[in-house]
């Protein structure tokens, strides 16, 4: 299995037209990262895998995905 280096982004399906704002994610080990998608070279936000599931569940719960 080859080492990666650099993560995968990939954005939401629910993502617009190009200009329009959006974050994009990648897997990263045993966390996620979180980054605006107009600059890429910008600060990213890391979570623990875990903590990303309990966010992404909540939101489901609650009608917001």
């Amino acid at each position: 299995m080859a080492d990666q280096t650099e993560p995968r982004w990939f954005k939401s399906s629910y993502s617009g037209a190009p200009n329009n704002e959006c974050v994009e994610c990648a897997r990263a080990s045993r966390y996620i990262l979180a980054r605006d998608s107009k600059v890429p070279g910008g600060p990213q936000v890391a979570f623990f895998s875990t903590t990303w599931a309990t966010f992404i569940e909540t939101l489901r719960a609650n009608g917001l995905s």
